[in-house]
């Protein structure tokens, strides 16, 4: 079994380069390689990806579902691999992977845990445990095995925001999908920059449009209007 790495990036130069280095130390000789397809990024992240020893590649299209869709057309793994680039890795992946797709699930995803210890935040990383669509989300990396990925057509480029949340849907009304009981690590920067009330409200609100079938535009430009961010 053989994996390929996808990492989105726009301006992730301070995390792309540990990302890189650690995939590439713990993926073994079963990671083929890591493809990290950026849009653009005026901060350096291309660079800095290809000197910590990533393949390095343009999107044609800005956004997260055309550049993992993208990534995926170079893609030469068994396994595809969907990072963030902010993501702390499990160190187990491949063998949390192997084991789960050897079970029967085509696709899956970790728990997380935020890198803060606030007690609300903690509440958070448990609700990863269950099966709901609310507690996932592409901050819990996902694989899904190439066959798969090719039935489903990949991610639906329609939605430029809730393009994981989509594709995890379809991806259930198909196979069988794995919630591995470990967990990655999240940045907590959205918390600390908003209250945790306010980032569930917009949460909620993105979530609430995104069932009602609300164009992805108007979407992005209600949750981006109800957060800060620095």
């Amino acid at each position: 079994m053989t994996f390929s790495i996808i990492i989105p990036t726009y301006n992730e130069a301070q995390a792309i380069g540990r990302l890189v280095q650690n995939l590439l130390t713990l993926g073994g000789s079963s990671l083929l390689e890591v493809l990290v397809i950026d849009a653009a990024s005026p901060d350096g992240t291309a660079e800095v990806a290809r000197q910590a020893g990533a393949v390095v590649r343009q999107s044609p299209k800005p956004g997260r579902a055309a550049q993992m869709n993208f990534g995926a057309t170079l893609a030469k793994g068994d396994v595809l691999y969907f990072v963030h680039a902010d993501v702390g890795i499990n160190p187990d992946f491949v063998a949390d992977i192997e084991q789960a797709v050897k079970a029967g699930y085509e696709a899956g995803c970790y728990r997380f845990r935020f890198n803060s210890d606030k007690i609300m935040l903690r509440f958070n990383s448990y609700g990863t445990r269950f099966p709901g669509i609310m507690s996932r989300g592409g901050d819990q990396t996902l694989f899904i095995t190439r066959a798969l990925f090719d039935r489903l057509g990949g991610f639906d480029e329609y939605y430029t925001i809730m393009e994981d949340f989509d594709i995890i849907i379809r991806i259930r009304k198909v196979a069988r999908f794995c919630i591995i009981p470990k967990d990655v690590l999240v940045s907590a920067r959205k918390y600390d920059t908003n209250s945790w009330f306010r980032v569930q409200i917009a949460n909620l609100t993105a979530f609430s449009l995104f069932f009602m079938n609300v164009s992805p535009g108007r979407i992005a430009r209600t949750y981006k209007a109800m957060l800060n961010y620095r």
